[in-house]
């Protein structure tokens, strides 16, 4: 770990240097001028080619330096290369489409084969691992791309649209429109490949420490000291919030295990954990006297001092690097936001405000407290009790899921095509997509891998123990499933490979959601509840309640470092836990009780992904106004029918998909109803 910490250093002051060198903007706007008058007077006449040769001729100068030329080399460059015939651009785009997929396609297969040893199950990472795992394959994309010109080319003949002008304009697009629009977003910043190098090698030394940061339950002790869990081994923050999640129909003896599961992860986000205690099974540790013993006797360590802090602000400097270098995106959170997500910082924060402010909320909560018999306590951000799976005991689903998936293969082979089949896939399509995924065992909580080419594969990764997937292994390789059937249909079924995707990841989100939220179903359990939509309403509208307070700590905090971007770290670890403080102050403590709790913080992606949180409870919104859209019809007609739309923008989609635009007003609406159904 010292020396991919010690590369990350070295990565990031050539990415000083090389910022501090670089010079942008050699063309003035005399030669702008000259030459765009110049092209319109060689193809006057041709309708509406002026402002595609404005946009392309100032957009390409916004890029060229010194080093590739002078302003009247540039001239000559637009002379040159400036496509106006119609059939010979749209030649030109299917060849960029067609290099970029082998490109992308390998770089994207280089970066799973490089991170297999620390991704998935196996004998445990060497360093040499790490460091292969840090370095970028596409690094030097964006400098090659620039120094052959073929990125001029691509600017000075599909000129770069706003968002804005995407939502108005699009609207009025044909397909082939749209697709010029996203090669236009191929090229909006020109950073080193040093920065990008740098940024790589953060995010996976970031990503490494949380895949390794796991709590040995077993060794948990409480003030009798007592072992009140069985011997397990939970990552953070995940595998802790699933197991609070899973103790609601026990009494006394589950809220104990709530409660100190809670004081655990107080002192994950306090950084008072003792650091001997991560990952490791020789020590017993009592987290509400934080007292350490090994072989019954007490003894002396060290907390983890600030590390968790240290990678958020690791984290910042990196993304920091490449801000000059985009003018269209000058930040990380306008790059998360208005180029990612294609949504404004201030419409999440709107969303998510009037929601967690809602009326709506006091009166779900009131209704949990009636449930559970008692007041509500912070961990209940995470009850569960709505789901059908409350009602039925973990262990004995995790004995089925066992049974039926004792390796990844009888998932790839028998779960996958089972779920298909059950959400009226044909066979053929079932045989597609299934054969465009590899299931492998995973050695962080899960996730899912895109492929960027047709003739790779998508990847599944879902941790699964000697003896099989338990329960949680499976809730999480259902949801994952989601995003490959995503990624699969949207790489293979959309018509321009440059607008594969979605328009951004909330939206593979909530297909992963929909496919999660009928895990029970697909083992084949049978819900005749009357009050089952109703109950499937309030999960949805409380999952988003508590994710849009941890997406908005973490949008606050990334704001907070670009005022204090000489913040040090003991600044910004006391900046997140006052920022979750307030956040919980402001929308939750007057339901959940405890003035200022600062459990909010607990998220690892805030310290892994860093500004990917806003997706999930945009995702939980465009996912309710999915399963609006799902009801009564075939599951898979309906996606085999919205996802080939690709990426256009979220407005523009979720009207193709759902006739409408993404509003939490569904949802609180349909949460009122569902009250009154309870009642």
């Amino acid at each position: 770990m010292i020396v991919l910490l010690a590369a990350t250093i070295v990565c990031l002051s050539a990415c000083n240097k090389k910022n501090n060198d670089a010079t942008m903007k050699n063309i003035d706007q005399t030669c702008v001028k000259k030459t765009v008058k110049a092209l319109c007077e060689k193809y006057a006449g041709m309708e509406g080619i002026e402002d595609r040769i404005a946009r392309g001729v100032e957009q390409a100068a916004a890029f060229w330096t010194e080093a590739d030329g002078t302003p009247a080399e540039f001239e000559d460059f637009c002379m040159e290369n400036f496509v106006a015939d119609p059939d010979e651009r749209a030649r030109m785009a299917a060849q960029l489409e067609q290099n970029f997929e082998s490109l992308w396609g390998c770089f994207n297969k280089m970066n799973v084969d490089l991170n297999l040893p620390i991704h998935v199950d196996g004998p445990e990472p060497t360093q040499l691992d790490e460091l292969f795992g840090a370095y970028s394959p596409s690094a030097h994309f964006i400098d090659d791309m620039f120094e052959q010109k073929i990125a001029f080319i691509v600017v000075l003949n599909f000129p770069f649209y706003t968002l804005e002008e995407k939502n108005t304009l699009g609207t009025d697009w044909s397909r082939q429109q749209w697709a010029y629009a996203r090669l236009g977003d191929v090229f909006t910043a020109r950073v080193p490949a040093e920065c990008q190098q740098a940024l790589s090698a953060q995010l996976s030394a970031a990503d490494n420490y949380i895949s390794n940061y796991n709590i040995q339950m077993g060794h948990l002790l409480d003030d009798q000291g007592e072992h009140i869990f069985p011997d397990m081994s939970l990552i953070t923050h995940w595998g802790l919030r699933d197991e609070l999640k899973t103790h609601y129909n026990e009494g006394e003896q589950g809220l104990a295990k709530q409660r100190m599961i809670y004081q655990v992860m107080r002192r994950i986000i306090d950084q008072s954990i003792p650091e001997c205690v991560i990952n490791n099974p020789d020590y017993d540790w009592n987290p509400y006297a934080n007292t350490v013993t090994k072989d019954g006797k007490q003894v002396n360590v060290k907390p983890e001092h600030d590390t968790r802090y240290q990678y958020f602000l690791d984290n910042f400097h990196a993304m920091q690097q490449l801000d000059r270098f985009n003018p269209r995106y000058p930040t990380a959170i306008a790059r998360a936001f208005e180029e990612d997500m294609e949504v404004s910082f201030d419409e999440i924060e709107q969303l998510f405000d009037t929601y967690c402010s809602s009326p709506q909320v006091g009166e779900v909560a009131k209704l949990i407290e009636q449930r559970l018999g008692r007041k509500l306590e912070p961990f209940d951000i995470w009850y569960d009790g709505f789901k059908s799976r409350s009602s039925l005991n973990e262990d004995d689903l995790s004995a089925q899921t066992r049974r039926l998936y004792p390796n990844r293969e009888a998932f790839a082979t028998k779960g996958m095509p089972s779920i298909l089949n059950q959400l009226g896939f044909s066979q053929e399509k079932n045989d597609f997509i299934c054969s465009h995924i590899t299931v492998d065992p995973s050695r962080g909580a899960g996730h899912a891998w895109e492929s960027n080419m047709r003739t790779d594969n998508a990847r599944l990764r879902t941790r699964i123990g000697k003896d099989g997937m338990d329960y949680k292994g499976y809730n999480i390789a259902v949801h994952e499933f989601g995003h490959n059937v995503e990624q699969t249909i949207t790489l293979h079924d959309v018509d321009h490979y440059i607008m594969k995707g979605v328009p951004n990841t909330a939206f593979t989100e909530a297909l992963a959601f929909a496919f999660q939220i009928r895990d029970l179903d697909f083992l084949g359990y049978q819900n005749d509840d009357p009050t089952r939509e109703a109950l499937q309403t309030l999960d949805i509208f409380w999952g988003c309640y508590e994710i849009m307070g941890v997406a908005l700590v973490d949008m606050y905090c990334w704001r907070w470092l670009y005022e204090h971007p000489g913040a040090t770290v003991a600044q910004l670890k006391e900046q997140v836990i006052r920022t979750a403080q307030e956040v919980w102050n402001k929308y939750y403590t007057q339901y959940l009780g405890e003035q200022d709790s600062p459990i909010l913080a607990i998220y690892s992606h805030m310290i892994d992904s860093p500004l990917y949180l806003p997706n999930y409870p945009y995702g939980h919104i465009i996912h309710f106004q999915l399963e609006q859209q799902l009801k009564g019809k075939s599951v898979a007609a309906e996606i085999e029918r919205i996802y080939p739309a690709g990426r256009l923008t979220p407005q523009h989609w979720m009207r193709h998909a759902v006739g409408s635009e993404v509003s939490t007003q569904p949802l609180l609406d349909a949460a009122s109803e569902a009250l009154k159904a309870m009642k």
